[in-house]
């Protein structure tokens, strides 16, 4: 575990690195607060030894600063001190201390509150992971894994909101599964989930890294191409569409599915001032139009005039 030690005095200093290397501590030394606060400002130390009176600024100083900081992680900090008066430990405990340790002290009674930290710094780190996981999943479709309809909005205007801020281009595919409803009516809901996971997975594999597909509703998707203009675009929702025409899925029994894909196409390269919810009307407009004209095609928006191709 990675320790900041902030001890003015060396060889209190020495002493209380060697016992914490003793017990596999990655150790950092800071001789004052000031310096141990520029390290924290730098780096994640999730232990922090500190002694109470220093150059510069003291240890319930420090301590206040990294309790006000508000940093992304728990910081556990022991405050060593002589001073054996109890409003003294009152008072370093509300500073915002985890611990309070008299010197001078028994190794083994160093040890044993530094057990009780990483106790506590491991059962925090759990419960963040576990947050992680939860945050995680509350912005992914359960069925087919990708971002659910409110992340994938999310992304796209921070993406529209890049684009802008970099004038590059920001293009929105609305693609969506045709025939669905005859798949489920024929082969039942679980093939049409099998249908629903078989295209993401082929969407995915044909997009670019730095590209973003998210389920939108039902069996429609919304496709995210950063610094992409209106042709490019195009192509991708083209190679899309014949990627997904070439799938099959073997159902078993002599059947198979044949999925097939209408693709609306904008970009603010075809205009300006536009927000997220126009691109989206636009997009969805383009494939409504694509739908209408047969299905299985890409349309561009264009206003009015919005094109086949």
């Amino acid at each position: 575990m990675k320790t900041l030690i902030v001890e003015d005095e060396p060889e209190f200093r020495l002493l209380l690195s060697l016992l914490l290397r003793q017990g596999e501590h990655e150790v950092i030394e800071a001789m004052d607060g000031q310096t141990a606060w520029d390290l924290l400002q730098r780096e994640t130390i999730p232990l922090v030894l500190t002694d109470w009176v220093m150059p510069q600024m003291h240890g319930p100083e420090l301590i206040r600063k990294i309790r006000s900081a508000n940093f992304p992680y728990y910081t556990y900090i022991i405050l060593l001190t002589a001073r054996t008066a109890h409003q003294d430990v009152v008072d370093g405990l509300r500073s915002g201390a985890d611990d309070y340790l008299v010197k001078p002290f028994d190794s083994e009674e160093l040890r044993a509150r530094l057990s009780i930290a990483e106790r506590i710094l491991g059962l925090e780190a759990k419960l963040r992971e576990t947050l992680d996981q939860m945050r995680a999943l509350a912005l992914k479709d359960s069925l087919t894994g990708i971002l659910n309809r409110r992340a994938i909005f999310e992304t796209a205007e921070n993406e529209l909101e890049r684009a802008n801020r970099e004038n590059t281009s920001l293009s929105i595919l609305m693609a969506d599964l045709d025939h669905f409803k005859l798949i489920n009516d024929r082969f039942g809901h679980a093939a049409g989930d099998l249908a629903l996971r078989l295209a993401v997975e082929t969407i995915v594999k044909n997009l670019r890294p730095y590209d973003q597909v998210g389920r939108w509703g039902g069996e429609e998707f919304l496709i995210v191409l950063p610094n992409t203009e209106t042709e490019e675009a195009f192509q991708i929702a083209e190679r899309l569409r014949l990627t997904i025409e070439r799938a099959e899925m073997n159902l078993g029994e002599g059947d198979a599915l044949d999925l097939r894909m209408s693709l609306g196409v904008t970009s603010t390269s075809l205009g300006n001032n536009l927000n997220l919810d126009m691109l989206v009307k636009q997009a969805d407009v383009a494939l409504y139009l694509a739908k209408n004209n047969g299905r299985n095609q890409v349309q561009i928006y264009k206003g009015d005039e919005t094109e086949q191709n």
